[in-house]
Protein backbone atom coordinates (compact mmCIF):
# COMPACT_ATOMS: atom_id res chain seq x y z
CA UNK A 1 0.00 0.00 0.00
CA UNK A 2 1.42 3.10 -1.40
CA UNK A 3 0.13 5.79 1.33
CA UNK A 4 0.66 3.37 3.80
CA UNK A 5 -1.25 4.46 7.60
CA UNK A 6 -2.73 7.42 5.09
CA UNK A 7 -4.11 5.29 2.51
CA UNK A 8 -5.60 2.89 4.70
CA UNK A 9 -7.68 5.27 7.29
CA UNK A 10 -9.09 7.09 4.18
CA UNK A 11 -10.26 4.20 2.78
CA UNK A 12 -11.64 3.00 6.04
CA UNK A 13 -13.94 6.47 5.66
CA UNK A 14 -14.72 6.34 2.23
CA UNK A 15 -16.19 2.91 2.76
CA UNK A 16 -13.87 0.78 0.75
CA UNK A 17 -13.63 -1.78 3.75
CA UNK A 18 -14.76 -2.87 7.20
CA UNK A 19 -14.41 -4.21 10.27
CA UNK A 20 -16.85 -5.13 12.96
CA UNK A 21 -14.06 -4.57 15.74
CA UNK A 22 -11.12 -1.71 14.80
CA UNK A 23 -10.03 -1.63 18.33
CA UNK A 24 -9.04 -5.29 18.31
CA UNK A 25 -7.31 -5.19 14.23
CA UNK A 26 -5.36 -2.34 15.44
CA UNK A 27 -4.33 -4.14 19.02
CA UNK A 28 -3.52 -6.94 16.73
CA UNK A 29 -1.43 -4.87 13.60
CA UNK A 30 0.45 -2.61 16.48
CA UNK A 31 1.39 -5.94 18.21
CA UNK A 32 2.73 -7.54 15.33
CA UNK A 33 4.27 -3.98 13.89
CA UNK A 34 2.34 -3.48 11.13
CA UNK A 35 2.66 0.01 11.58
CA UNK A 36 6.25 -0.04 10.58
CA UNK A 37 4.98 -2.70 7.71
CA UNK A 38 2.73 -0.20 6.41
CA UNK A 39 5.18 3.08 6.75
CA UNK A 40 8.11 0.89 4.24
CA UNK A 41 5.28 0.74 1.64
CA UNK A 42 5.57 4.49 1.97
CA UNK A 43 9.05 5.51 2.08
CA UNK A 44 9.15 8.29 0.18
CA UNK A 45 6.75 9.99 2.28
CA UNK A 46 7.72 9.36 5.20
CA UNK A 47 11.52 10.88 4.21
CA UNK A 48 9.60 13.79 3.66
CA UNK A 49 7.76 13.79 7.00
CA UNK A 50 10.78 13.25 8.49
CA UNK A 51 12.25 16.24 6.53
CA UNK A 52 9.91 18.80 7.29
CA UNK A 53 9.95 17.67 11.09
CA UNK A 54 13.73 19.25 10.84
CA UNK A 55 13.00 22.03 8.64
CA UNK A 56 10.26 23.74 9.73
CA UNK A 57 8.56 24.64 13.22
CA UNK A 58 5.09 23.06 12.87
CA UNK A 59 4.26 24.19 15.97
CA UNK A 60 5.15 27.96 15.61
CA UNK A 61 3.07 30.57 17.26
CA UNK A 62 1.76 31.13 13.61
CA UNK A 63 0.68 27.49 13.06
CA UNK A 64 -1.13 26.33 16.58
CA UNK A 65 -4.26 27.13 16.13
CA UNK A 66 -4.70 24.79 13.37
CA UNK A 67 -5.62 22.32 15.35
CA UNK A 68 -8.43 24.32 17.39
CA UNK A 69 -10.09 25.35 13.93
CA UNK A 70 -9.83 21.68 12.65
CA UNK A 71 -10.55 19.18 15.48
CA UNK A 72 -12.05 21.47 18.77
CA UNK A 73 -14.34 23.96 16.80
CA UNK A 74 -16.42 21.71 15.35
CA UNK A 75 -20.51 21.18 16.00
CA UNK A 76 -20.17 21.26 19.92
CA UNK A 77 -22.99 18.49 20.57
CA UNK A 78 -20.52 15.59 18.98
CA UNK A 79 -18.18 16.35 22.56
CA UNK A 80 -21.79 17.03 24.12
CA UNK A 81 -22.64 13.52 23.66
CA UNK A 82 -19.35 12.04 23.76
CA UNK A 83 -17.65 13.31 27.06
CA UNK A 84 -18.67 13.32 30.64
CA UNK A 85 -20.40 16.07 32.55
CA UNK A 86 -17.22 17.85 33.23
CA UNK A 87 -16.17 18.05 29.41
CA UNK A 88 -13.17 16.31 29.98
CA UNK A 89 -11.39 15.12 26.59
CA UNK A 90 -8.45 13.18 28.09
CA UNK A 91 -7.44 9.80 29.91
CA UNK A 92 -9.94 9.38 32.83
CA UNK A 93 -8.55 7.28 35.80
CA UNK A 94 -10.50 3.84 35.99
CA UNK A 95 -8.57 2.55 39.13
CA UNK A 96 -11.83 2.70 41.27
CA UNK A 97 -14.26 3.51 38.67
CA UNK A 98 -16.82 1.48 37.01
CA UNK A 99 -18.60 4.35 34.55
CA UNK A 100 -17.09 7.78 32.50
CA UNK A 101 -18.24 9.96 34.35
CA UNK A 102 -17.03 8.20 37.63
CA UNK A 103 -13.02 7.98 35.60
CA UNK A 104 -12.90 11.57 35.13
CA UNK A 105 -14.22 12.88 38.25
CA UNK A 106 -11.78 10.82 40.05
CA UNK A 107 -8.86 12.44 37.26
CA UNK A 108 -9.99 15.45 38.63
CA UNK A 109 -9.78 15.21 41.78
CA UNK A 110 -6.59 13.01 41.41
CA UNK A 111 -4.66 16.18 39.94
CA UNK A 112 -6.63 18.55 42.25
CA UNK A 113 -4.74 16.23 45.37
CA UNK A 114 -1.33 16.05 43.25
CA UNK A 115 -1.37 19.51 43.26
CA UNK A 116 -2.35 20.23 47.00
CA UNK A 117 -5.15 22.47 46.14
CA UNK A 118 -6.44 24.65 48.65
CA UNK A 119 -8.68 27.61 49.31
CA UNK A 120 -6.85 30.72 48.28
CA UNK A 121 -4.32 29.48 46.30
CA UNK A 122 -4.41 30.74 42.02
CA UNK A 123 -4.17 27.77 39.33
CA UNK A 124 -3.36 28.53 35.86
CA UNK A 125 -4.91 26.00 33.01
CA UNK A 126 -3.15 26.09 30.36
CA UNK A 127 -5.09 24.16 27.61
CA UNK A 128 -8.13 24.47 29.70
CA UNK A 129 -10.26 22.88 27.41
CA UNK A 130 -14.17 23.81 27.75
CA UNK A 131 -13.65 24.49 31.67
CA UNK A 132 -13.96 21.48 33.48
CA UNK A 133 -11.00 21.04 35.20
CA UNK A 134 -10.98 24.59 36.02
CA UNK A 135 -14.63 24.85 37.13
CA UNK A 136 -13.86 21.68 39.54
CA UNK A 137 -10.69 22.80 40.96
CA UNK A 138 -12.97 26.34 42.21
CA UNK A 139 -15.89 24.36 43.23
CA UNK A 140 -14.30 21.79 45.16
CA UNK A 141 -11.25 23.58 46.30
CA UNK A 142 -11.63 27.09 46.30
CA UNK A 143 -8.66 27.85 44.11
CA UNK A 144 -9.42 31.22 41.82
CA UNK A 145 -8.48 29.85 38.14
CA UNK A 146 -7.29 31.33 34.84
CA UNK A 147 -7.54 28.97 31.98
CA UNK A 148 -6.39 29.54 28.72
CA UNK A 149 -7.21 27.89 25.13
CA UNK A 150 -6.46 28.30 21.53
CA UNK A 151 -10.33 27.28 20.31
CA UNK A 152 -13.07 30.18 20.46
CA UNK A 153 -15.44 27.68 20.69
CA UNK A 154 -13.97 26.28 24.24
CA UNK A 155 -13.70 29.78 25.02
CA UNK A 156 -17.49 30.16 24.42
CA UNK A 157 -18.62 27.26 26.11
CA UNK A 158 -16.44 27.47 29.39
CA UNK A 159 -17.39 31.49 29.49
CA UNK A 160 -20.85 31.00 29.93
CA UNK A 161 -21.05 27.48 31.32
CA UNK A 162 -18.89 28.38 34.31
CA UNK A 163 -20.04 32.08 34.88
CA UNK A 164 -20.84 31.35 38.44
CA UNK A 165 -17.23 30.38 39.63
CA UNK A 166 -13.96 32.91 39.94
CA UNK A 167 -12.76 31.81 36.94
CA UNK A 168 -11.25 33.68 34.29
CA UNK A 169 -10.97 32.25 30.84
CA UNK A 170 -8.68 33.59 27.66
CA UNK A 171 -7.76 32.83 24.18
CA UNK A 172 -4.03 32.87 24.56
CA UNK A 173 -0.87 30.80 23.43
CA UNK A 174 1.41 29.38 26.19
CA UNK A 175 3.93 32.26 24.67
CA UNK A 176 1.44 34.45 25.44
CA UNK A 177 1.32 34.72 29.16
CA UNK A 178 2.84 37.46 29.89
CA UNK A 179 0.16 39.25 27.64
CA UNK A 180 -2.36 38.72 30.54
CA UNK A 181 -0.91 40.76 33.28
CA UNK A 182 -0.78 38.34 35.84
CA UNK A 183 0.88 37.89 38.95
CA UNK A 184 2.99 34.22 39.77
CA UNK A 185 0.41 31.39 40.58
CA UNK A 186 0.51 29.17 43.29
CA UNK A 187 -0.10 25.83 41.01
CA UNK A 188 0.08 25.58 37.15
CA UNK A 189 -1.60 22.65 35.29
CA UNK A 190 -1.83 21.44 31.63
CA UNK A 191 -3.47 18.67 30.29
CA UNK A 192 -3.63 17.06 26.91
CA UNK A 193 -1.88 19.88 25.72
CA UNK A 194 1.83 19.08 25.43
CA UNK A 195 1.29 16.89 22.57
CA UNK A 196 1.29 19.98 20.82
CA UNK A 197 4.19 21.86 21.81
CA UNK A 198 6.41 19.65 19.83
CA UNK A 199 10.25 19.33 20.50
CA UNK A 200 11.65 22.76 19.11
CA UNK A 201 9.58 24.33 21.37
CA UNK A 202 9.84 22.33 25.17
CA UNK A 203 12.34 25.19 25.96
CA UNK A 204 9.86 27.67 25.45
CA UNK A 205 7.13 25.66 26.94
CA UNK A 206 8.34 24.77 29.74
CA UNK A 207 10.70 28.26 30.51
CA UNK A 208 6.88 29.87 29.98
CA UNK A 209 5.35 27.60 32.35
CA UNK A 210 8.47 28.48 34.89
CA UNK A 211 7.64 32.32 34.49
CA UNK A 212 4.44 31.79 35.66
CA UNK A 213 4.79 29.86 38.86
CA UNK A 214 5.88 31.45 41.98
CA UNK A 215 8.93 29.64 43.98
CA UNK A 216 7.73 26.82 46.13
CA UNK A 217 4.58 25.81 43.78
CA UNK A 218 3.83 22.92 41.87
CA UNK A 219 3.34 22.04 38.18
CA UNK A 220 0.99 18.96 36.91
CA UNK A 221 1.98 18.18 33.37
CA UNK A 222 -0.51 15.07 31.84
CA UNK A 223 0.28 14.49 28.76
CA UNK A 224 0.19 11.26 26.07
CA UNK A 225 3.30 9.76 25.60
CA UNK A 226 5.75 7.35 23.47
CA UNK A 227 7.63 4.98 24.73
CA UNK A 228 11.01 5.62 22.25
CA UNK A 229 12.43 8.97 20.37
CA UNK A 230 12.06 10.09 16.89
CA UNK A 231 8.34 8.45 16.80
CA UNK A 232 6.41 10.57 14.43
CA UNK A 233 2.30 11.07 14.73
CA UNK A 234 0.39 8.69 12.41
CA UNK A 235 0.08 10.01 9.66
CA UNK A 236 -3.68 9.69 8.98
CA UNK A 237 -4.18 11.45 12.75
CA UNK A 238 -1.53 14.07 11.92
CA UNK A 239 -3.43 14.52 8.27
CA UNK A 240 -6.78 14.51 9.70
CA UNK A 241 -7.09 14.70 13.29
CA UNK A 242 -4.25 16.67 15.46
CA UNK A 243 -2.19 18.08 12.75
CA UNK A 244 1.20 18.72 13.84
CA UNK A 245 0.99 16.96 16.50
CA UNK A 246 3.96 15.28 18.38
CA UNK A 247 3.98 12.67 21.15
CA UNK A 248 7.27 13.12 23.58
CA UNK A 249 9.45 10.35 24.90
CA UNK A 250 10.73 10.07 28.65
CA UNK A 251 14.13 10.72 27.43
CA UNK A 252 12.56 14.06 25.23
CA UNK A 253 10.80 15.09 28.47
CA UNK A 254 14.13 14.35 30.46
CA UNK A 255 16.30 16.63 27.88
CA UNK A 256 13.23 19.25 28.42
CA UNK A 257 13.25 19.24 32.15
CA UNK A 258 16.88 18.54 33.96
CA UNK A 259 18.50 22.02 34.35
CA UNK A 260 15.56 24.21 35.81
CA UNK A 261 12.91 21.47 37.50
CA UNK A 262 13.08 18.59 39.83
CA UNK A 263 10.90 15.60 39.02
CA UNK A 264 8.32 14.85 42.45
CA UNK A 265 6.36 12.26 41.05
CA UNK A 266 6.05 10.42 37.40
CA UNK A 267 2.84 8.47 37.22
CA UNK A 268 1.87 6.02 33.94
CA UNK A 269 -1.47 5.10 33.92
CA UNK A 270 -1.61 4.67 29.74
CA UNK A 271 -3.83 1.77 30.18
CA UNK A 272 -6.82 3.73 31.11
CA UNK A 273 -6.90 5.58 28.00
CA UNK A 274 -8.08 2.24 26.17
CA UNK A 275 -11.05 2.48 28.67
CA UNK A 276 -11.35 6.16 28.14
CA UNK A 277 -11.89 5.79 24.07
CA UNK A 278 -14.10 2.33 24.41
CA UNK A 279 -16.35 4.84 26.48
CA UNK A 280 -16.13 7.74 24.23
CA UNK A 281 -16.98 5.75 20.88
CA UNK A 282 -20.11 3.40 22.93
CA UNK A 283 -21.41 7.36 23.67
CA UNK A 284 -20.90 8.62 19.49
CA UNK A 285 -22.49 5.66 18.39
CA UNK A 286 -25.41 5.86 21.09
CA UNK A 287 -26.01 9.27 20.46
CA UNK A 288 -25.39 8.51 16.41
CA UNK A 289 -28.99 9.11 15.15
CA UNK A 290 -29.71 12.52 16.73
CA UNK A 291 -26.31 13.64 15.59
CA UNK A 292 -26.08 12.72 12.13
CA UNK A 293 -29.27 15.31 12.04
CA UNK A 294 -26.44 18.20 13.16
CA UNK A 295 -23.64 16.98 11.45
CA UNK A 296 -24.56 16.68 7.93
CA UNK A 297 -22.01 18.39 5.61
CA UNK A 298 -19.24 18.87 7.86
CA UNK A 299 -15.59 20.11 6.61
CA UNK A 300 -13.81 17.51 4.20
CA UNK A 301 -16.69 15.13 5.44
CA UNK A 302 -19.38 15.10 2.72
CA UNK A 303 -22.12 13.03 4.68
CA UNK A 304 -22.51 12.63 8.14
CA UNK A 305 -21.77 8.72 7.32
CA UNK A 306 -18.56 9.42 6.41
CA UNK A 307 -18.16 11.69 9.44
CA UNK A 308 -19.53 8.69 11.59
CA UNK A 309 -16.87 6.56 9.99
CA UNK A 310 -14.24 9.19 10.17
CA UNK A 311 -14.96 9.42 13.88
CA UNK A 312 -15.31 5.76 14.41
CA UNK A 313 -11.70 4.97 12.91
CA UNK A 314 -9.93 7.56 15.04
CA UNK A 315 -11.05 6.67 18.37
CA UNK A 316 -10.88 2.77 17.97
CA UNK A 317 -7.41 2.98 16.22
CA UNK A 318 -6.34 5.35 19.16
CA UNK A 319 -8.11 2.49 21.27
CA UNK A 320 -5.79 0.00 19.96
CA UNK A 321 -2.36 2.09 20.11
CA UNK A 322 -3.44 2.03 24.04
CA UNK A 323 -4.01 -1.65 24.05
CA UNK A 324 -0.76 -2.53 22.74
CA UNK A 325 1.10 -0.71 25.23
CA UNK A 326 2.87 1.95 22.09
CA UNK A 327 0.84 4.61 23.80
CA UNK A 328 1.12 5.77 27.68
CA UNK A 329 -0.08 7.97 29.83
CA UNK A 330 2.00 10.07 32.30
CA UNK A 331 1.00 12.86 34.85
CA UNK A 332 4.59 14.48 36.15
CA UNK A 333 4.42 16.56 39.24
CA UNK A 334 7.28 18.95 39.14
CA UNK A 335 8.68 21.57 41.21
CA UNK A 336 11.38 24.22 40.88
CA UNK A 337 15.02 23.58 40.63
CA UNK A 338 17.96 25.35 42.80
CA UNK A 339 15.70 27.02 45.24
CA UNK A 340 17.46 26.98 48.23
CA UNK A 341 14.70 25.60 50.65
CA UNK A 342 11.85 23.07 50.75
CA UNK A 343 8.71 24.50 50.70
CA UNK A 344 6.34 25.06 53.95
CA UNK A 345 4.72 22.18 53.26
CA UNK A 346 7.78 19.55 53.67
CA UNK A 347 8.76 17.31 50.90
CA UNK A 348 6.46 15.81 48.05
CA UNK A 349 4.54 13.05 48.61
CA UNK A 350 3.29 11.08 46.02
CA UNK A 351 -0.79 10.48 45.50
CA UNK A 352 -2.14 7.40 43.59
CA UNK A 353 -5.70 7.14 44.86
CA UNK A 354 -8.42 8.35 42.69
CA UNK A 355 -11.20 8.33 44.55
CA UNK A 356 -9.62 10.68 48.02
CA UNK A 357 -12.58 11.41 50.64
CA UNK A 358 -14.26 14.51 50.75
CA UNK A 359 -13.77 16.72 53.85
CA UNK A 360 -17.33 18.78 53.12
CA UNK A 361 -16.97 20.47 50.12
CA UNK A 362 -12.91 20.59 49.92
CA UNK A 363 -10.80 17.70 50.43
CA UNK A 364 -7.51 18.99 52.18
CA UNK A 365 -4.53 17.29 52.41
CA UNK A 366 -2.81 16.53 55.97
CA UNK A 367 0.42 18.37 56.97
CA UNK A 368 2.26 15.94 58.98
CA UNK A 369 5.64 16.08 60.29
CA UNK A 370 8.46 14.59 58.21
CA UNK A 371 8.96 11.26 60.50
CA UNK A 372 4.93 10.55 60.08
CA UNK A 373 2.98 8.43 57.94
CA UNK A 374 0.81 10.92 55.01
CA UNK A 375 -2.74 10.15 55.15
CA UNK A 376 -5.64 11.91 53.86
CA UNK A 377 -8.60 13.17 55.29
Amino acid sequence: MQRGSLGLGDAYVAGLWECSALDQLFTRLLLAQGDRRLARGSRLRAALWLLRDRLFNLQSLHRSPTVARRHYDIHPQVYAAMLDPWRQYSCGYWEEASNLAEAQEHKLRLICEKLDLRAGLRLLDIGCGWGGLAAYAARHYGVEVVGITLSEEQLKLARRHWDDLPLRFELCDYRQLHQLNCEPFDRVVSVGMYEHVGPRNAGAFFAAVRQALSDGGLFLLHSIGYHSRCRHTDPWIDTHVFPHGRLPAPGELADALERDWLVEDWHNFGSDYDLTLMAWSANVEAAWPQLAQLIGDHGDHTTAERFRRFWRYYLLCCAGFFRSRQGQLWQLVLSKANLPRLPASGPYRSIRAGNCALNGAVSRRLQLTRTESRVLD
